[in-house]
């Protein structure tokens, strides 16, 4: 069992953490006090990331994983727990969209893609997440995923995102649910418009589903940050199940 005191600084695990949301997202955590780790695929963007943040004095540390690959995965909280000893957090937030195409004009490659980077690095992630909350002593930790709010309501030509982020849902309440007993919270961020290169288009215009294109408005990603840090410093007999930040203006809410 891997012991440790609550009172050492709380440590979160945020993938896709040195670009867009993610980062965003890093920041706070950091600039709230905890220890962070950041992963994704390419470690001289981690690299730069962590460097950037650690010259304000945030403990931010960036380690490389194809979050896809179980044995990646398996390394990763391996080199948590040998750094840090404990996880008290993971964000579920790397992601990637496939080309706008029709749904009968999606290659299955770019399926497989976006299946394996939003999907099944969340569950990956999950699993060990879990495992490594249980053997802790105390026992617990929280999860919160990041859904989007594409997870209720797709946009046109977006198959593969769209059934990524309702399955992340899923594997929401699922985990919600089998973690009561372990002192396991897990919780899930939809999000609606942050700006990031991922979205870089929807303020220049984007395909709606009328078939017109029309420029959406965008918030800052630090806004989503903020509801993160609300979430993640909750006690664990708290839960937020599923909270959406969006920017007011989008055509989200009614029929466009």
């Amino acid at each position: 069992m891997v012991s440790h005191a609550r009172t050492k600084p709380p440590v979160a695990l945020v993938t896709g953490g040195g670009t867009g949301v993610g980062l965003a997202i890093s920041t706070a955590l950091a600039t709230a006090g905890w220890q962070v780790v950041i992963t994704g695929r390419r470690i001289e963007v981690l690299q730069t990331a962590a460097a950037q943040l650690g010259d304000d004095d945030l403990a931010v540390t960036g380690i490389a994983a194809d979050l896809s690959d179980p044995q990646a995965v398996g390394r990763l909280f391996e080199e948590i727990t040998a750094q840090h000893g404990k996880l008290d957090l993971l964000v579920n937030n790397a992601g990637v969209n496939a080309p706008p195409v029709p749904l009968e004009d999606v290659d299955f490659a770019d399926w497989n893609a976006v299946l394996g980077s939003n999907l099944t690095s969340a569950f990956l992630c999950t699993q060990h997440a879990v495992r490594l909350f249980k053997a802790q002593s105390p026992k617990g930790g929280r999860i919160i995923n990041n859904g989007s709010v594409s997870a209720t309501t797709p946009r046109p030509n977006s198959a593969p995102y769209a059934a990524t982020k309702h399955a992340i849902t899923g594997l929401t309440k699922a985990t919600s649910l089998e973690g009561r007993a372990h002192n396991i919270a897990c919780g899930q961020i939809d999000i609606g418009n942050a700006a990031s290169d991922m979205t870089d288009t929807i303020s220049k215009g984007v395909l709606q589903a009328d078939g017109t294109v029309k420029a959406e408005a965008t918030i800052d990603p630090r806004d989503v940050a903020e509801a993160v840090v609300y979430m993640a410093g909750l006690p664990l007999g708290t839960n937020v199940l599923n909270i959406t930040v969006m920017a007011n203006a989008m055509p989200f809410v009614g029929r466009g």
